[in-house]
């Protein structure tokens, strides 16, 4: 059974960084590709970063060039370093394996103005 356990959201002014993590269970997490994604209220969840196994990485748009996604394999952990926070940024975050329908609880990131 896969399990997702987010951390590190919390309220930031505009400009701001956070850094958040995801540890990972039940997979073989090193073969595996790797999402971030974000729910802000009234919207649809979106993806935000992606990493592959092979430490190839892509970005919505809206965050590229501020937000950079990492994974420690040793540690089953992928990362989501997010720079010049934006209050458009506030949302519920999220990882998720590409493989498996699995989510967490999610970390909340709030980004006042």
């Amino acid at each position: 059974q896969v399990r997702l356990v987010e951390s590190g959201g919390g309220l930031v002014q505009a400009g701001g960084s956070l850094r958040l993590s995801c540890t990972t269970s039940g997979i073989i997490f090193r073969i595996n590709n790797l999402g971030w994604y974000r729910q802000a209220p009234g919207k649809q969840r979106e993806l935000v970063a992606q990493i592959t196994s092979g430490g190839i990485t892509n970005y919505a748009d809206s965050v590229k060039g501020r937000f950079t996604i990492s994974r420690d394999n040793a540690k089953n952990t992928v990362y989501l370093q997010m720079n010049s926070l934006e209050p458009e940024d506030t949302a519920r975050y999220y990882c998720k394996v590409t493989a498996f329908p699995s989510w967490g609880q999610g970390t909340q990131v709030t980004v006042s103005s």
